[in-house]
């Protein structure tokens, strides 16, 4: 495995996570009392899911699919929630319910296509970032764009994952997510100019984690710019001394 890799994973997870559903902020149904309890316990599965607390959120989520069969989103939850559960068939078998409900509701295709991606199933994936980029009702297609551009690199197709990522750039310029995996893209490639291009446009209208620290380190080694390489460690030490890549730091001299 190469030096790089860790952060690759790291970065691609921060990522996907931002494609997972976030609970509703709606008011529940009033067609009738199914529907409102329904709703109800899917309302309660979504938070108990974004709590972390993965057991009740499952009972509640599957309680909101038996009442109402048809909410895609409960379904497309549930599948979250048994992929955190660490059952992927389980899992797969809810995506498909959710896609099969509501086959043009573009989150829930770019939703499914993180979790084939986390499978391995990378041609699969981009199947779904596809259609959910076809939905002219995809006001984030930067986000899809970005997602797949991920899923490509961990394939690796970077020349496909290169396409994606400006994609999500073209739609908006300054989108971070898509600067940050830009530069991620050329430091695996060995473009580390470009790398570092991407990563200080990244870093003039964001606050960088301790993982973008460390990369911007790794970039400013393969430079040969001892300053630069410098002033990323000094700012990782300090802004962030008990994390991972500090301790990796402490531990290399």
């Amino acid at each position: 495995m190469k030096k790089s890799d860790g952060f690759l994973m790291a970065m691609a997870t921060i990522l996907i996570c931002a494609g997972c559903i976030s609970s509703t902020s709606g008011q529940p149904k009033s067609e009738g009392d199914d529907d409102v309890a329904a709703d109800l316990n899917y309302q309660l599965g979504a938070r108990y899911y974004h709590n972390g607390d993965y057991d009740l959120a499952r009972d509640r989520l599957l309680l909101a699919v038996e009442l109402d069969p048809k909410n895609a989103i409960a379904w497309s939850t549930l599948g979250l929630t048994y992929e955190a559960l660490g059952i992927p068939r389980l899992a797969e078998k809810a995506y498909d319910e959710a896609v099969r409900t509501a086959p043009r509701d573009y989150q829930i295709q770019d939703n499914y296509g993180v979790f084939l991606c986390r499978q391995g199933r990378h041609e699969d994936a981009r199947k779904y970032f596809d259609r959910a980029l076809k939905a002219p009702t995809n006001d984030y297609a930067e986000r899809t764009f970005t997602n797949a551009g991920v899923c490509m690199m961990q394939k690796p197709d970077y020349e496909q994952a290169e396409k994606y990522l400006r994609g999500a750039l073209e739609r908006r310029p300054n989108y971070a997510e898509a600067l940050l995996q830009m530069s991620v893209l050329f430091f695996e490639k060995g473009d580390n100019l470009r790398a570092r291009a991407f990563l200080q446009r990244y870093m003039s209208n964001n606050v960088p984690t301790a993982p973008v620290l460390y990369h911007g380190i790794q970039i400013e080694e393969k430079l040969g710019d001892d300053s630069a390489r410098r002033d990323y460690t000094m700012q990782l030490l300090k802004d962030f001394p008990n994390s991972a890549e500090a301790r990796s730091i402490r531990q290399s001299g």
